[in-house]
C-alpha cells in the first residue's frame, strides 16, 4: 500500500480547498523587520510551507492576491518598534491580522533562533488560535490612530525631559570632576551668567547651555498643551498633567470588563510561584504599561498628602504618613497597593460606575 507523505497531503489539502470554492483558511506567521518580512504560510490544516522573504510592498501585493482567491486569511506578528501600520494595512485588505506580545518562541529550548523559525512558530500558534484555543496567542490591543497621535505628545515630552536631565547631569559631573561644587540648574541664563567656574569650563558648558534652554522652552510649551486638554473639576491632587497621561495611556477605559483586568494591565499585581502546598508571592509583575505604572505611583504619593480621606490612604496611613516608623521596603509595598486600587477606582469613575466623592476623593 502506498503511504502518503507530507508533500502529497499538502497538495491534497490545497486541491480540496480549491474544489470547495476557496473556503479554506490560510494562516500567515510574519517576522517583521525594517526592510523586509519573513512569512510562513499554512494552508488549511497542513504543515506550514517553507518561510518566504518579501519586500514590504511585494508582501502586501501577495497578501492581497491570497485574499482575492476567496480564502479566509489570518495573519499574526509580534508587537515591535515598527508600530501597527502593518496590521492596519492587512486589515484594510480584509485579512484578520493579530498583534501579539513579544515572547520566547523557542518552546523546545533548542537555542536556535532564525527569522524562519520564528515565523513558523507564530504560524502554528495562530493555527491553534483559529481552531478555538484562545490561550494560544497573547493578543495586544491595537490603538486607533487618534489614540496613537494623542499619546505621542506626552511621550515626546517625556523624551525631551530625559534629554534635558542627561545634559544637565553632564554639566554637573564636569564641575565635580574638577573639584568644584555642582550648581543646580546651572544652564539657566541668570545662573549661567554668574557661574563660578574657570573660563575653559564655561566654554565647554556653553556648548550645551543653549540646547538646554531650547529644550526647556519646548517642554514648557508641551506642558501647557497637555494641561489644557485635561477635564475640568479634577479631584484635588490628581493634577492636570497626570490625568491626561493616564487617560491617554489607557486609551479607552470601557475596554476593561472588571477590576481584575485593569489591575493586571497596570502591572502592579504581585507575582506568584506556587506548586503543591507551597504558595510564594513575589514582587509586582510589571506586566503592563510602564508609563501608566509610573504615573499611578507618582499620583498615589500625591494623594497621601492631598486626599487623606481616600480609603486606600486611610488603610496604609500608619506606614505612609510623614515620620512613620516604617522601612523603605514597607513604604514601597504600601504605595504600590494604593496605586493598584487607585487604577481600579479611576476606572470606576471614568466608566460612570461611581462618583469620586463616594470613594473619598474631594475636589
Amino acid at each position: 500500500m502506498h503511504s502518503i507523505n507530507n508533500t502529497e497531503l499538502s497538495s491534497l489539502e490545497e486541491t480540496r480547498c480549491q474544489f470547495n470554492g476557496g473556503r479554506c483558511t490560510i494562516k500567515l506567521g510574519i517576522d517583521v523587520h525594517q526592510d523586509f518580512y519573513v512569512v510562513a504560510e499554512q494552508v488549511g490544516g497542513t504543515n506550514p510551507k517553507p518561510p518566504q522573504r518579501f519586500q514590504k510592498q511585494a508582501f502586501l501585493h501577495w497578501a492581497a492576491k491570497l485574499k482575492q482567491s476567496g480564502a479566509e486569511v489570518y495573519a499574526v506578528y509580534e508587537a515591535c518598534g515598527f508600530g501597527f501600520s502593518l496590521q492596519r494595512q492587512l486589515s484594510a485588505l480584509g485579512i484578520n491580522c493579530y498583534v501579539v506580545c513579544p515572547q520566547k518562541l523557542d518552546e523546545r529550548n533548542k537555542r536556535v533562533k532564525t527569522d524562519g523559525l520564528d515565523a513558523k512558530a507564530l504560524c502554528l500558534k495562530l493555527d491553534r488560535f483559529v481552531q478555538g484555543n484562545r490561550d494560544a496567542l497573547a493578543i495586544a490591543r491595537v490603538p486607533t490612530e487618534k489614540e496613537e497621535r494623542s499619546r505621542a505628545i506626552h511621550r515626546h515630552r517625556q523624551q525631551l525631559v530625559g534629554a534635558r536631565k542627561r545634559l544637565e547631569a553632564q554639566g554637573r559631573s564636569l564641575m565635580v570632576n574638577h573639584g568644584l561644587e555642582p550648581v543646580q540648574n546651572w544652564w539657566k541664563p541668570r545662573t549661567f551668567a554668574v557661574l563660578p567656574v574657570p573660563q575653559w569650563m564655561r566654554e565647554l558648558l556653553a556648548n550645551s547651555q543653549p540646547i538646554l534652554v531650547a529644550l526647556q522652552q519646548k517642554i514648557a510649551a508641551l506642558t501647557v498643551q497637555l494641561q489644557s486638554a485635561a477635564a475640568p473639576n479634577q479631584p484635588r491632587g490628581l493634577g492636570k498633567m497626570t490625568s491626561v497621561v493616564i487617560d491617554r495611556e489607557i486609551g479607552n477605559w470601557h475596554r476593561f470588563n472588571n477590576r481584575r483586568q485593569i489591575a493586571s494591565y497596570t502591572g502592579l499585581c504581585p507575582g506568584e510561584y506556587s506548586s503543591g502546598n507551597t504558595r510564594l508571592q513575589s514582587c509586582v509583575t510589571k506586566h503592563g504599561n510602564p508609563r501608566l505604572r509610573a504615573a499611578l505611583v507618582e499620583l498615589a504619593w500625591r494623594l497621601v498628602r492631598f486626599q487623606p480621606n481616600y480609603k486606600p490612604v486611610r488603610k496604609w496611613r500608619q506606614i505612609l504618613a510623614k515620620g512613620a516608623l516604617a522601612t523603605g521596603a514597607a513604604r514601597k509595598k504600601a504605595i504600590v497597593a494604593v496605586a493598584r486600587q487607585l487604577a481600579v477606582d479611576l476606572w470606576r469613575v471614568r466608566t460612570g460606575r461611581c462618583k469620586p466623592e463616594v470613594l473619598g476623593l474631594v475636589s
